[in-house]
């Protein structure tokens, strides 16, 4: 037998004789639990039995249906208008001055409905013994939310008594501004326009300032009544009534009268003042 090629060669000493193995590092760390541990698992079908109600709710029949939107019926929606009234004394007022004494009035009212009325207007003058004033009789007819058309007859009284066809327009301007404008037709001249605009401004619950201005205008001369073509006359007034109650309330104001290119010249031939100027008093009521 040949002899051992490494006999008597001793072995290498293992290199890693000796080293400790390194400590596991997660070594006496305790694991987590599990979130859900202990968590039994829904049954089959137990979300779409708490979604569901207790008591099913009843499918509307026919008979449900015609009791909760009965058949409406248009004519018994239609109720007749209402009729109703109104007076008011505007201006009941009077006056003593340099050139005299004397009193004035203005009374309007209507009786009907919201669309259609019948109007009454009273005014006029007595200053120096002398009365003058106009009636007028009209129907109205509601031409919108704020205007209504009007037409009638206005008769006039005094030294030269006249009557004439009167057709207008009234209502409520913008800024809350009471509008009238009338044509008056007939007799001599043969056409003249009346504007007249109040407002009445709200100083406190009861103290009222009312501005007003009133102008009058003619196709041609009127010398019987002392009035010629063209603009006139125009009269403004400023009242301050004090309202005891919403129906009754006493004034104090001023009232200015000017007349204007052909009238005033009229009012000069006659030997009267184009112009004055009066304070007055008075009542103003409705009921």
């Amino acid at each position: 037998m040949p002899a051992d090629p490494h006999a008597g060669h001793a072995m290498p000493a293992d290199p890693h004789a000796g080293h400790a193995m390194p400590a596991d590092p997660h070594a006496g760390h305790a694991m987590p639990a599990d979130p859900h541990a202990g968590h039994a698992m829904p049954a089959s079908g137990a979300g779409s039995a708490l979604a569901a109600p207790r008591t099913p709710v009843p499918v509307p029949t026919a008979a449900d249906l015609a009791a909760a939107f009965p058949p409406v019926q248009h004519h018994a929606m239609e109720h007749a208008p209402t009729i109703n009234r109104y007076l008011l004394v505007d201006q009941f007022e009077g006056w003593n001055n340099a050139h005299g004494s004397g009193q004035a009035w203005a009374v309007k009212g209507w009786w009907g409905s919201d669309t259609h009325r019948l109007w009454l207007r009273a005014e006029g003058q007595r200053e120096n013994s002398r009365s003058e004033g106009s009636i007028d009789l009209l129907y109205g007819q509601a031409t919108g939310p704020w205007w209504e058309a009007v037409a009638g007859i206005r008769h006039e009284h005094g030294p030269q008594p006249r009557s004439r066809a009167a057709f207008g327009l009234q209502g409520l301007s913008p800024y809350r501004l009471e509008t009238r404008l009338n044509a008056l037709v007939g007799g001599t001249p043969r056409l003249a326009l009346e504007a007249e605009v109040e407002y009445s401004l709200l100083l406190s619950n009861r103290l009222i300032l009312q501005p007003s201005l009133h102008a009058t205008a003619l196709l041609r001369d009127d010398t019987v009544h002392g009035q010629g073509r063209g603009l006139a006359s125009v009269e403004g007034g400023l009242r301050l009534r004090y309202e005891i109650s919403r129906r009754f309330a006493p004034y104090l104001g001023v009232v200015h009268e000017r007349q204007f290119g052909r009238s005033a010249d009229l009012a000069r031939d006659a030997g009267q003042a184009p112009q004055h100027t009066r304070w007055v008093a008075g009542l103003r009521f409705w009921f």
